[in-house]
């Protein structure tokens, strides 16, 4: 038991810290190649903070292990709204501008209701993939579209380019790109082998590990945004980046998954897991229509409930597997 658990903080560590370098590698060579910011901002940075869930569930898909694939997308979107928003309210109150409650918070809960549909049938089929790859096609490009009319910020990949660039030469850029990508291969090969071996060890579902440990592992990215958002006093773009990165969770790495293998769905992920997805997906309409006059916005009080929402759900599910683990 105990290689299996360094596998997975040692996997962990390379996953995130692979993804900070390949994002800023293919940042910079981007820059270098003349691509917009813009498009640097949701193509790449989109993609990028967002890689560790995108290779651990499309490795997961490709091994056979469905419910770690499904179980990473949906636990990141979980911890990402309990946890990473829920600590930056509590840090500091988030504003909800007008533009995200009439256009990314709907579409969040759009696709939010559209994966439980696809999720009813108990399996993730390619052509339920396809459909998600198609729905996330569009966004993309209608989020392309309005940010080169100036109309609105891009949904995916709100973090400024210059901070992730940096100042590195050509040569230094392409270096940290291919680095970057073969440690996130590696580190999550080491990582999905270490989870699977838990899950089998402790005779539970890699449903349960996919939705503990490696979510919350592959959430620091987004996690580590956030404070750099509260450093710079620009609360609202942790909002934006967690609206992103569930988006793309739900419909980029689940669709990917699904496409790479069907992918069989778990009863108790419709049951359990997702109800508390869609649960606090909706909870942030509440919080950021606001009521009685004020202004809409994720307070102290709500940053500590979500918070509290997702302790309760984490140690359910901890629970459950210290209950199925061999006694004696």
């Amino acid at each position: 038991m105990l290689i299996p658990i360094v596998a997975i903080l040692f996997g962990l560590a390379l996953l995130v810290w692979s993804a900070d370098r390949f994002i800023d590698g293919a940042a910079a060579t981007a820059r270098y190649a003349g691509m917009p910011p813009l498009l640097i901002g949701m193509v790449i940075i989109g993609f990028g903070t967002s890689a560790p869930e995108l290779f651990i569930s499309a490795l997961s898909a490709s091994q056979g292990n469905p419910g770690l694939a499904l179980g990473n997308a949906y636990g990141s979107n979980i911890a990402n709204i309990g946890l990473i928003l829920g600590l930056t309210a509590l840090l500091s109150p988030i504003a909800v501008n007008a533009s995200v409650l009439r256009k990314e918070l709907p579409i969040l809960a759009g696709i939010t209701l559209l994966s439980g549909l696809l999720l009813l049938n108990g399996q993730i089929s390619r052509l339920d993939a396809g459909i998600m790859l198609i729905v996330f096609a569009l966004i993309m490009g209608w989020s392309l579209r309005e940010g080169f009319k100036g109309r609105a910020e891009p949904i995916i990949g709100t973090t400024e380019v210059e901070d992730v660039a940096g100042q590195m030469t050509l040569k230094q850029a392409i270096f940290w790109l291919l680095l970057g990508l073969i440690l996130l291969m590696v580190s999550s090969r080491i990582l999905v082998w270490g989870a699977v071996d838990i899950a089998t060890s402790l005779g539970v579902s890699d449903l349960i590990i996919g939705l503990t440990i490696v979510a919350v592992g592959t959430s620091l990215p987004e996690l580590a945004s956030a404070f750099a958002s509260i450093r710079k006093g620009e609360h609202d773009l942790a909002l934006g980046n967690v609206i992103g990165s569930n988006l793309f969770n739900t419909l980029a790495v689940v669709g990917l998954a699904g496409m790479i293998h069907p992918l069989d769905v778990d009863p108790a992920l419709l049951s359990r897991d997702w109800p508390v997805m869609a649960a606090l997906t909706f909870a942030l309409f509440v919080m950021g229509y606001g009521f009685r006059g004020r202004i809409g916005r994720i307070n102290r009080v709500e940053g500590a409930a979500l918070i509290l929402v997702f302790i309760s759900y984490t140690g359910y599910l901890l629970y459950s597997i210290s209950a199925a683990a061999p006694q004696g």
